[in-house]
């Protein structure tokens, strides 16, 4: 296998248009975010990713010709996965109670746990990593307080304030993978039922609301 020094750094990435080469890029990403865990960003190289994904060192670097390429592709399909799991609970909020809620949200950080402790590290390797966390954090934000708000884009002076807690409490439930897991079940159940309590209140507030008849603030 050739050094990924002699391959020039000018090549144009390829995106794939036949299954074939999609699947390949799909190998290339799983290998690259398992090394990134196991290595961090710096130490993994090229090489070993192209060596990981059984694929020639050529064809990586004509899918991804840098590095950083590789890391921005991962963060897109991490951003990717999250707005369709959080567009998919806003479009059932209406009809499911604080519990159903509580327990679609904790669903989702299960299911975007490995991917998100593999991608998030690579934000600080972007040339815009400011702007990214900033959109990451801006576009959850956005979703948490249509989906507090039970799926209406007319939200209350309080929906912002309630969108950051809940976000907050499901970061705590992203940290658990570091709890003792034979404790990790049993913890998300509780942050589980704070969630159901919380989204519980801010409902019931946002009842109060309407019945009071206050402005509320319209999203465009």
């Amino acid at each position: 296998m050739p050094s990924q020094k002699s391959i020039p750094a000018a090549t144009v990435a390829v995106s794939p248009k036949r299954q074939r080469g999609r699947d390949r890029v799909d190998a290339i990403l799983r290998a690259a975010a398992t090394l990134f865990v196991e290595q961090g960003y710096h130490a993994v190289t090229m090489t070993e990713v192209a060596a990981r994904s059984s694929t020639a060192i050529g064809s990586l670097y004509r899918f991804f010709p840098t590095k950083e390429a590789l890391a921005g592709a991962l963060l897109d399909g991490y951003s990717a996965h999250l707005t369709e799991a959080l567009d998919a609970i806003v479009t059932r909020a209406a009809t499911l109670s604080s519990g159903e809620i509580a327990a679609a949200l904790i669903g989702l950080v299960r299911s975007l746990r490995h991917e998100r402790s593999a991608v998030l590290p690579l934000v600080d390797v972007q040339k815009d990593s400011v702007a990214l966390r900033q959109a990451l954090r801006d576009g959850m934000r956005d979703r948490l307080a249509t989906i507090v708000a039970r799926g209406s884009l007319a939200r209350s002076e309080r929906s912002e304030p309630q969108s950051i807690v809940v976000l907050h409490l499901l970061k705590m439930a992203w940290a658990l993978q570091h709890a003792d897991p034979a404790m990790q079940s049993s913890l998300e159940q509780e942050v589980q039922a704070l969630l159901a309590l919380y989204l519980e209140k801010a409902g019931a507030e946002r009842a109060a609301s309407c019945r009071s008849g206050p402005p509320v603030k319209q999203v465009r």
